[in-house]
């Protein structure tokens, strides 16, 4: 089993992936954009400043998804001291950022036409607020400890307590009288979107995730070559 968590062997493998990640994303970014900018509908209330939803809806999806992924992995990797976890926690992060701080910023655009204010201290954004900082936490605690063992446990425990923040941004709108707006998709019960926008948002959710992939990608392969430069055969 530890001869597939070598560099060389996993490099082999990640370092030709993003080419093909690249092109699959420009595909269905494309065909996204070209749903969302010309053929769904404009919303009877909030006219054209809906098509922002395109954008915003999947950033905060793909940014919640990140940190459960990386806790996930953290976690495990600590129980397990399985290193290479660790390594792709670390590498998944910078996309959750990315796309934590994307979500805030189209947000806050939303909520100027919709509510007259650029930003409103709302259970939902104030939580996604929280939600990025955790992930600045997260990756500063990777540049501020040189010890290996020391970082995986300060970075798992800061997952752990950021964790908790996830169901309360999920459910925030159901718990508290709040200005955001309640969930339009559900899985377990029938959605309140419709049909002509739900696809482009299922377009635009499967790019960016393509997108935060490439990220991944990038990072995790720089991660791998510092780790075969220090002569290590495996993680």
């Amino acid at each position: 089993m530890l001869k597939y968590l070598e560099p060389n062997k996993i490099f082999s493998i990640t370092s030709k992936a993003p080419k093909y990640v690249l092109l699959l994303f420009i595909v269905i970014l494309t065909i996204g954009l070209a749903e969302a900018l010309i053929f769904s509908p404009e919303d009877y209330i909030q006219s054209h400043s809906v098509r922002i939803m395109y954008v915003h809806v999947p950033a905060a999806w793909i940014s919640l998804g990140v940190f459960s992924l990386i806790t996930l992995f953290s976690i495990v990797g600590y129980i397990f001291k399985i290193k290479n976890f660790f390594l792709i926690s670390k590498s998944l992060a910078p996309s959750g950022l990315v796309f934590n701080i994307i979500a805030l910023v189209t947000g806050s655009i939303w909520g100027k036409p919709t509510w007259g204010t650029w930003w409103a201290w709302d259970a939902r954004i104030t939580s996604m607020l929280i939600l990025c900082l955790f992930y600045i936490l997260y990756l500063i605690a990777w540049r501020l400890y040189e010890n290996k063992d020391k970082v995986h446990f300060i970075t798992s425990l800061i997952l752990i307590l950021g964790i908790i923040n996830v169901p309360i941004i999920k459910y925030s709108v159901d718990w508290w009288n709040t200005l955001h707006q309640p969930a339009s998709i559900n899985i377990l019960s029938k959605s309140s979107i419709h049909i002509s926008m739900l696809i482009p948002l299922i377009y635009m959710t499967a790019a960016f995730a393509l997108f935060s992939l490439l990220i991944f990608l990038m990072k995790y392969n720089t991660e791998l070559i510092k780790v075969k430069n220090k002569g290590l055969d495996r993680l």
